[in-house]
């Protein structure tokens, strides 16, 4: 905790981490997203994707995204859009709260399979469970969700790494076969190229703790070491499932078939506890944006956001998207994230390698 707490980790990691913890859950922690963008290209053309493809994208865009952060000092996505896109910002909050109600949707989904299918307990109970824990972070507010997001991320490296390490020792014959045969699909630069752009829209999630940075240097290093922090854990987690390729391909849920499979109990309860952490952190990363862009707005006219509102706007999003949640993963993750990708390109990923970079070089604050 003491490291967590230091100007070093705040300025050079903690965005890394906390992008990673809000990535997690829409981006890879039921497994399904990484088979739907990465394994299904082959084993060889996913990691082709996530590591040639995807990582560049993400590291590339987060060093961009937090020196125009830190030279506008946009610490909320009203802020950063006004100073990006002038009038036609209201375009990405659009497309930011659809993605939204599609994560939280992913979200309530997979926290209610996961206590209903490991632990008997009804659906409803998971995203029940869920929403009183994002509500309750988002009501205590930016200090306690830094630490948590921040230390609940470095807990589950633990876990996946240790999750690699079982599926290897138990499967790694069929990994290493898997990997051999060199298997590389047609598009595996599209999977990577698409997951990269639809996981960017959660980068305002991450705004509200770059105030820790302040130079270049420093926004520079933490989106270059952001993309790496992001994508490891998804890593880990590819290569333990790679040993049941291709007969995990059509699973809703990777991680509990992989889960299955190594049938050591407590080792499942571990693990499921940390995913279904890995929910809350996904859930609270995206709604304490939107708290903070209305608390931004607020600001304009000298108010405050009440402290009682943040949980219920939370508790508010959560209950609108268990409606969306009834399409199911397989096809929210491959119809929903899939079209939102291509939104996110050209309302934020062009203007801000364009435009974005211009005003950074013209800037001289």
């Amino acid at each position: 905790m003491k490291l967590i707490g230091s100007s070093v980790f705040k300025k050079y990691f903690l965005p890394g981490f906390v992008f990673q913890s809000v990535v997690i859950a829409g981006g890879y922690g039921t497994g399904r997203e990484l088979v739907e963008y990465f394994l299904q290209y082959g084993p060889l053309g996913g990691l082709l994707g996530m590591f040639l493809v995807t990582t560049l994208i993400w590291s590339l865009i987060l060093a961009v995204t937090f020196e125009f952060s830190r030279k506008f000092k946009a610490y909320d996505y009203r802020t950063f859009f006004k100073k990006l896109l002038g009038p036609f910002w209201p375009i990405f909050e659009v497309l930011y709260l659809i993605m939204l109600f599609l994560v939280l949707a992913v979200i309530g989904s997979a926290a209610g399979v996961i206590l209903k299918d490991n632990f008997g307990l009804p659906y409803m109970m998971g995203v029940c469970l869920m929403l009183a824990a994002v509500g309750f972070l988002t009501f205590k507010g930016r200090k306690l969700i830094e630490n948590f997001l921040s230390s609940w991320s470095i807990l589950l490296y633990l876990t996946y790494g240790a999750f690699f390490i079982i599926t290897f020792f138990k499967f790694g014959p069929d990994i290493q076969q898997n990997l051999a045969s060199s298997l590389i699909k047609p598009q595996w630069m599209l999977g990577g190229f698409k997951y990269a752009l639809y996981n960017m829209g959660i980068i305002p999630a991450v705004f509200f703790c770059l105030t820790h940075i302040k130079t270049r240097k420093q926004a520079l290093s933490a989106g270059l070491l952001g993309g790496l922090i992001g994508i490891l854990p998804g890593f880990f987690f590819y290569m333990a499932v790679l040993g049941h390729y291709p007969t995990i391909l059509p699973e809703a849920v990777p991680a509990i078939y992989v889960l299955k499979e190594i049938d050591i109990p407590l080792y499942m309860v571990i693990f499921q506890l940390i995913l279904f952490g890995t929910l809350i952190e996904t859930g609270t990363g995206f709604i304490h944006a939107v708290n903070e862009r209305i608390q931004a707005s607020l600001n304009v006219r000298g108010r405050q956001l009440p402290r009682w509102m943040r949980p219920f706007i939370a508790s508010g999003l959560i209950l609108i998207s268990i409606g969306i949640s009834t399409f199911g993963l397989i096809n929210l993750i491959a119809k929903g994230y899939g079209s939102i990708s291509w939104g996110f390109f050209g309302v934020f990923i062009i203007p801000l390698l364009t435009l974005g970079i211009y005003k950074i070089i013209k800037s001289k604050s």
